[in-house]
């Protein structure tokens, strides 16, 4: 069977480690996981986070394929930041990871990145 790619937003991951909610998407092997730097910038800058939690984040990000910030994107990131200034830098750039890299983005937070064109959202339910 062919393998899904996905790319994680930041939220899922949060729930995934509070909750174990999304394990049937992160840990089966019918999904390719990637997820963007910024996603790893925001789950490792909570504020209150305890060496050991920041350890165990990093352990389990091992599992996945980090995206970088590379040129395509960035240049896919300040056309949508023009188009959607109300909405959240981050999310213009994981929506702009997602739009360059061809990947659907697997959120919770359906409504900030809805009205982005050109993006595909995937409705996992966790």
């Amino acid at each position: 069977m062919e393998k899904i790619n996905l790319l994680v937003d930041t939220d899922v991951f949060i729930d995934y480690f509070n909750t174990g909610r999304f394990a049937n998407i992160l840990e089966s092997r019918r999904f390719l996981i990637y997820y963007s730097r910024v996603t790893e910038k925001e789950l490792l800058s909570k504020k209150g986070l305890r060496t050991s939690e920041k350890e165990a984040i990093l352990y389990t990000m091992k599992n996945y394929r980090q995206i970088g910030i590379e040129t395509t994107i960035a240049l896919k990131y300040s056309e949508l930041s023009k188009l959607y200034p109300s909405i959240d830098k981050e999310d213009v750039l994981i929506a702009s990871t997602a739009i360059v890299k061809k990947l659907p983005l697997i959120t919770r937070n359906y409504k900030h990145y809805a009205k982005i064109k050109g993006l595909v959202l995937f409705t996992g339910q966790g």
